[in-house]
């Protein structure tokens, strides 16, 4: 039996991480992975989509290319060449991941890892022998899936996941994506202006439910410019595939309407993979799907460890990563501090993109806390009126009484990058006067930032 220091299940960008971190730190490190290193995140989630957006970004551009003063005749996209352009992405950077696991010396074992008791893990790969593994510490790394609803079960062909939205040999005429968290929106986004026709079922009243009301109501008025059709506060009950396409009933408060399509993409959530790989054989707690853990991510049997989609944080890659590294510092005996989950950047790559940290106004009114807020459009912005992006808003809110930055909540191009300046500035506990003294370069988007501040604090220069 090979023995190690730690085992880690599972090689996405929690697994993968915690591996080298453990391995920079000294310790005879493995990794177990069924399928490709990278998991869903390099492999099926947040790099291959990404690929796509962009050259669904880039197809928008050439399309408005007299927008810049520029002419493009017989612009049009080649879809399959887009798929591979994204599978091509993903292959690279799950190479890049086993360079990595050769660099820092860590051994990958193929196959279908199961816990055992004893801190032991037993593997199967796809020849069908058993190989058993022991290690002082056992770290659960095994993700997420596609939650599949009862009334909207995935077949693969007319109902499908984010897997196959990402490799659809045929682009649809018509689309229906139910759900519009960050990954129905992103496909939402692709396939519209890839020229599908999509609508947007969402249960809840606004889009992107998790974010600012504000940043819903301004994507909702993008997305509808753009030609995407929206239902809120609208339910699939049922859905016909015996016919060409897929007819689905959707309950509205106006009553029941009956959408066409070719195909409907499943958006609503993730499943975590915490079945049959034998938490329940080693006796580790669960509840609502997920493993239970302490502020290190221990579970309550010693020396096994649970971290990323599995765990009751946020389900997202750079969440999974930070936890690794924090639960294998521990282990080091490291002198380390939670995670503070009040301060985990949230991202959407649609187009306007999304990204948010901390309160939204609503959450802050709620707590009782006085605010001040302020917003600052890039309609007002001389680097995003020279980009042809003038899309958005910065919002900033902050307490009235001691300047404490309580959220930030950003619609636009490039956001995404900016998002950093306020988890940054928040960690360091960085008051609004801070922030309106520090002096932001012009022109850019950033600016919006420091003018958003501004507006909040009634100083506003350029509104």
């Amino acid at each position: 039996m090979s023995t190690f220091d730690i085992i880690v299940l599972g090689s996405g960008p929690g697994g993968y991480v915690t591996a080298i971190r453990a391995s920079q730190l000294g310790f005879k490190t493995a990794i177990i992975e069924k399928e490709s290193l990278g998991g869903v995140c390099l492999n099926w989630g947040c790099i291959p989509t990404k690929a796509l957006l962009k050259s669904a970004q880039v197809f928008e551009y050439l399309q408005h290319a007299e927008d810049y003063g520029l002419k493009a005749e017989s612009v049009d996209k080649d879809f399959d060449a887009v798929v591979k352009r994204s599978r091509g992405v993903a292959g690279g950077m799950s190479k890049g991941v086993q360079f990595l696991m050769k660099k820092n010396k860590i051994e990958v074992i193929k196959g279908y890892g199961t816990l055992k008791t004893g801190k032991k893990v037993t593997v199967k790969p796809e020849d069908g022998s058993e190989t058993e593994y022991s290690a002082k510490h056992i770290i659960i790394a095994t993700g997420a899936r596609s939650r599949e609803l009862p009334n909207l079960p995935q077949d693969g062909e007319k109902i499908i996941g984010y897997r196959e939205a990402m490799t659809l040999e045929k682009q649809p005429k018509k689309m229906i994506v139910v759900g519009s968290g960050a990954i129905g929106i992103e496909f939402a986004y692709f396939y519209n202006s890839m020229g599908t026709e999509v609508t947007v079922v969402e249960y809840l009243p606004n889009i992107v439910p998790v974010e600012d009301e504000d940043i819903s109501k301004q994507l909702e008025k993008s997305f509808k410019k753009a030609g995407v059709k929206i239902m809120t506060s609208a339910e699939v009950t049922s859905v016909d595939t015996s016919g060409d396409g897929v007819k689905v009933t959707v309950k509205t408060s106006k009553g029941e309407q009956i959408l066409e399509a070719d195909i409907v993409l499943s958006a609503v959530g993730i499943k975590t993979n915490i079945e049959n790989i034998g938490l329940e054989d080693v006796g580790i707690a669960t509840d609502r799907d997920k493993i239970l853990v302490n502020d290190f991510y221990q579970t309550n049997i010693p020396g096994y460890y649970a971290i990323g989609d599995v765990t009751p944080g946020q389900a997202l890659a750079h969440v999974a990563s930070a936890e690794g590294i924090l639960c294998v510092e521990k282990i080091a005996d490291m002198h380390v501090e939670p995670l503070d989950y009040g301060n985990i950047p949230g991202c959407t790559y649609c187009s306007p993109e999304i990204a948010s940290v901390g309160l939204t106004e609503k959450q802050a009114r709620e707590k009782g806390i006085e605010i001040k807020v302020g917003k600052f459009p890039f309609s007002a912005s001389g680097k995003a009126q020279a980009s042809g992006a003038s899309e958005g808003f910065v919002k900033v809110i902050f307490d009235a009484k001691y300047g404490e930055w309580l959220g930030c909540h950003m619609i636009g191009a490039g956001v995404t990058d900016m998002i950093a300046e306020a988890v940054l500035g928040r960690k360091l506990e960085t008051t609004g006067h801070e922030v309106l003294k520090t002096v932001h370069p012009h022109p850019t988007m950033s600016e919006a930032v420091m003018e958003a501040v501004a507006a909040a604090y009634d100083e506003v220069i350029h509104l």
